[in-house]
């Protein structure tokens, strides 16, 4: 079964992915025992400009990494355009 704060820490990577106008219907989020796993192909949504799309995810993940839910993130994907 998995841990709530698992599934909030999940939830509230997906919000500020999404808020940031990162699209990751090509990738796989995880969150097990506090770590966030982003795995696969990320690419700004449609409509969006990201200047540089590595450095998004990697202030993205600098931020969730201060919210309770989240203890460390790890990025292992292809960043597409």
């Amino acid at each position: 079964m998995a841990d709530v704060k698992d599934v909030r820490g999940l939830r509230v990577a997906r919000t500020e992915l999404s808020k940031r106008g990162i699209e990751i219907g090509r990738a796989d989020l995880r969150v097990l025992h506090g770590t966030l796993y982003i795995k696969g192909m990320i690419s700004a949504m449609r409509g969006v400009v990201v200047k540089d799309l590595r450095l998004e995810v990697d202030h993205i993940g600098r931020i969730l990494r201060q919210k309770p839910e989240i203890k460390d993130v790890v990025i292992d994907c292809q960043f597409l355009g």
